[in-house]
């Protein structure tokens, strides 16, 4: 089996904190530092800020092979990602080791599960999705590129989630339900008809909320 590369995380807000020690988790060895145009500080949890998004393209020349997307924003998350594929990157999926994963779930690159976080039988993550801290994704579920399933979710069998969508805290959804793509589902909501694309929705039962996504 290789070993895994040092990667370079780009962003060094709170996700960033709660992906270096998801890598740290999964045998990662220490990341070679963080991008960020506009850091907290001089270090995150230990790791040196690298400086800002123009050090990308020197750092693949000097021989960074590998990078993970630590922003929180779907589209921008996405855009990044695309950046740094045409920059050479690669992009490994940053698996936790205290999640459970289905042997027949499958996670495109850039995608991140986090500790507790439970894959079914057949789910289909797709590239720099987000399933986040304890969150559960059923048997036959598809999340679209640069998803977010958040903490505390439950979404039940065959339920799809559109590219960029947003499937807040603690929401329920259930079976067969497609959110479409940058849709935002509301904390603490109960999805039990489907979202158009774009929509924000909230509350138990989910219901159009004032503004799109």
């Amino acid at each position: 089996m290789p070993e895994a590369p040092r990667v370079v995380i780009v962003g060094a807000g709170g996700h960033a904190k709660v992906i270096i020690e998801a890598l740290m988790a999964a045998g990662f060895p220490p990341p070679l530092g963080l991008v960020d145009p506009h850091p907290p500080g001089p270090s995150v949890l230990g790791v040196p800020v690298l400086g800002g998004d123009e050090r990308l393209e020197a750092l693949r020349a000097e021989g960074a092979a590998a990078a993970v997307v630590a922003l929180g924003g779907n589209g921008l998350r996405l855009k990044v990602g695309n950046g740094l594929a045409a920059m050479g990157y690669a992009l490994p999926a940053v698996i936790h080791p205290a999640a459970q994963i289905s042997p027949s779930a499958s996670i495109a690159e850039g995608a991140v599960i986090m500790a507790r976080a439970c894959l079914g039988p057949d789910a289909r993550i797709g590239r720099f999705a987000i399933v986040n801290t304890n969150a559960v994704v059923e048997h036959d579920n598809v999340l679209g590129e640069a998803a977010h399933v958040a903490p505390g979710c439950a979404l039940a069998g065959n339920v799809t989630v559109g590219d960029r969508a947003l499937v807040g805290a603690g929401s329920a959804v259930r079976p067969g339900i497609t959110i479409g793509a940058d849709a935002i589902v509301g904390a603490g909501s109960a999805v039990v008809r489907d979202v158009p694309a774009g929509l924000r929705v909230g509350g138990a039962p989910a219901r159009p909320l004032a503004g799109r996504g």
